[in-house]
């Protein structure tokens, strides 16, 4: 990794600059075990693809920066993913090539993680009850998406990255990268309904900088 003297950090917003589309209400009645979690529950379960706070800031987006870097170690604790509800939670992850995901479950029901792998991170392992937790490593960099064969609504997202300069946007929308090798780089943010944006900053070693991002409505189908 670069000297602290030779790195800069960035930090930002992302929101969404139309209103909230709102998210679909999950019908749980395939699973009376799932319904039986949520029973009497307001507001009930609904599918948190788009999450805003009050002025729009926009969380789970994953943002990273683009091309090359100096290779740094790869962290030996893995990132991790819960069921629980019938949900996976978080919703969005980052993690490193070769780092390790670990997928538990919390929920004393039958859960099946499947991920959809257009790279080498292709996995497939049934969990009958809570307290089982699977192990997987990591290839290859790619947007990788975790489903569940058994209940088709229940879906996370690991952003699969080749260095450690990369976030998640929390609840206010923000995020921070630090200790960036000082230098032009491109910074994307990619969200599962917005799409992809990219800037370009000039990172100046010992100096924050600020990048915002805004995603436009989506555009109705």
């Amino acid at each position: 990794m670069a000297a602290p003297d030779a790195t800069g950090s960035i930090k930002g917003r992302i929101r969404l600059s139309g209103p909230d589309p709102g998210n679909r209400v999950i019908r749980m009645g395939m699973d009376p075990m799932c319904a039986k979690m949520w029973a009497g529950k307001k507001p009930g379960p609904v599918d948190e693809v788009v999450v805003t706070s009050a002025d729009g800031g926009l969380m789970n987006a994953f943002v990273k920066l683009e091309g090359s870097f100096p290779g740094t170690p790869v962290p030996s604790q893995p990132v991790q993913l819960d069921q629980s509800g019938c949900f996976y939670k978080p919703r969005v992850v980052g993690a490193r090539v070769g780092q390790i995901l670990r997928v538990k479950n919390s929920d004393n029901l039958l859960h099946n993680v499947h991920s959809s792998s257009s790279k080498r991170n292709s996995f497939n392992a049934g969990q009958p009850q809570a307290g089982i937790s699977s192990d997987f490593k990591l290839s290859d960099e790619e947007m990788l998406k975790i489903g569940c064969d058994v209940h088709r609504w229940m879906t996370a997202w690991v952003g699969v990255v080749d260095h450690p300069y990369f976030a998640v946007s929390d609840a206010n929308g923000s995020f921070t990268i630090a200790n960036v090798p000082a230098g032009k780089r491109t910074i994307s943010v990619w969200h599962e309904k917005f799409g992809t944006l990219t800037k370009s900053v000039d990172v100046k070693a010992g100096v924050p900088i600020t990048v915002d991002f805004e995603f436009p409505p989506a555009k109705k189908s």
